[in-house]
């Protein structure tokens, strides 16, 4: 065993630390009684479990004729091809990671993009959450998968990670940012990156050409309890945090088509039309960024 791995010990369950402020407490609680098909009924599909959408052009092909009995369930596998093409596109943008590499997933839900990320750079994944029941679900999977000595989860604010200075040689956050203060969040990577450590988010921003956040904006922070930043916050936060954008990438008209379809799905959860219609009218925007530690 390389220094680089978990022992049996820091796999086991360890101590959670209480949620420090009440908002945190609440968003704990919510996850940890989410259960929606629409993203258990997607990892199904192939044991990769994600908490964040999808991009690239709907395969027709390969859902068949829309009387096929199958039909369904190809669709399913075709929203779960383009959510796990979302993850791929991150991971692009993290640039060459090698096994001595850590990495860092920031909100990493039940765990998806954390073995994506493994499997991919064979590198070490580190990812934290506030839901316990999101990070058991992470580490079962890991051990199902025989990665649990490089792939572990762990309870705890993305704001106030378990890491040293400088440790990560990359880190990212998938849909999870809008959950905090992002100079708060931006201060932390900063902090446990490396110099010329990559860091990148995907993330749904409202745009301030709109003039203020839309109602469709507010639905969706309605629905899931968070705050939707600007897309001029990101930038200016990162910039106060030695966080230089290397590539800013609109995935607005990429992301479009995974919601159409899954708004013709039976995994519909009523959010659909918030995210199609300001997407269309230009008031919500789904935006890659990709910055490196100076």
């Amino acid at each position: 065993m390389t220094s680089t791995e978990f022992t049996t010990a820091d796999t086991a369950a360890a101590f959670v630390p209480a949620p420090a402020t009440p908002y945190q407490g609440d968003i704990a609680r919510y996850w940890n009684n989410e259960a929606r098909p629409v993203n258990l009924r997607l990892g199904d599909v192939d044991g990769l479990y994600h908490h964040h959408y999808g991009v690239g052009e709907v395969d027709h092909a390969a859902l068949g004729d829309p009387d096929d009995s199958e039909r369904e369930k190809k669709l399913i596998t075709e929203l779960h091809r383009l959510e796990s093409a979302q993850a791929d596109v991150l991971m692009e943008h993290l640039g060459a990671r090698g096994h001595d590499d850590m990495l860092v997933d920031a909100g990493c839900g039940r765990g998806g993009s954390m073995v994506m990320a493994h499997q991919r750079f064979g590198s070490k994944v580190e990812g934290v959450t506030l839901s316990a029941k999101q990070a058991d679900f992470a580490n079962q999977r890991a051990g199902e998968l025989r990665i649990q000595d490089r792939v572990r989860a762990r309870v705890c604010n993305m704001l106030d990670m378990p890491f040293e200075t400088g440790e990560a040689a990359g880190s990212w956050n998938n849909e999870s940012s809008m959950y905090v203060d992002l100079h708060d969040l931006f201060a932390e990577h900063s902090r446990i990156l490396e110099i010329g450590g990559r860091y990148v988010t995907i993330t749904g921003c409202w745009n301030p050409r709109y003039g203020q956040p839309s109602k469709w904006v507010s639905q969706i922070n309605a629905h899931f309890e968070c705050n939707i930043h600007s897309r001029r916050e990101y930038l200016r936060a990162m910039a106060d945090n030695r966080l230089v954008p290397q590539a800013v990438i609109d995935l607005t008209p990429a992301t479009l088509p995974y919601w159409e379809l899954r708004a013709t799905s039976s995994l519909v959860t009523g959010i659909e039309e918030a995210f199609i219609e300001s997407y269309k009218d230009g008031s919500f925007q789904y935006v890659l960024i990709a910055a490196d530690r100076v």
